[in-house]
């Protein structure tokens, strides 16, 4: 049986986005991934720019609300919020917490943000990667 992963952040923009790319490249088709945010907006074009770089395509991907997922179909809960309030997600899944900071910053060059960006793709890379070990 799969175990079924949401990853959480605010918009649904950014870090979860990358984090649902990646997951589903790295934990492959034993896991079922998704993501979701408290105050979803749209897929950020530097999250797309810098997976296209590892060859994952999330171009087809879509912020989603956090409402809208039935918390029974959950196992794992994966937060991803640093500064701000992560959203709550009520149910009996598993919950874990990667703090990252949110690299959507308007008043960073694009060079400046996609190197954030890079940054924190490389370090969803790494967490995925130890919880392959884990779970």
């Amino acid at each position: 049986m799969k175990k079924r992963i949401l990853f959480l952040c605010v918009a649904n923009s950014a870090r979860s986005q990358m984090a649902e790319g990646l997951a589903k490249n790295i934990l492959g088709s034993q896991y079922q991934i998704q993501s979701a945010g408290s105050k979803p907006s749209k897929v950020n074009l530097f999250a797309i720019k810098v997976l296209s770089e590892l060859n994952i395509d999330i171009s087809q991907q879509y912020s989603k609300s956090v409402e809208n997922i039935d918390p029974e179909s959950v196992d794992i809960v994966i937060t991803l919020c640093a500064e701000e309030v992560c959203p709550v997600f009520l149910g009996k899944a598993i919950k874990l917490h990667w703090g990252l900071t949110d690299p959507a910053n308007p008043s960073l060059s694009d060079e400046e943000q996609m190197n954030l960006f890079r940054k924190i793709r490389d370090q969803i890379k790494e967490l995925l990667e130890n919880f392959l070990r884990e779970y």
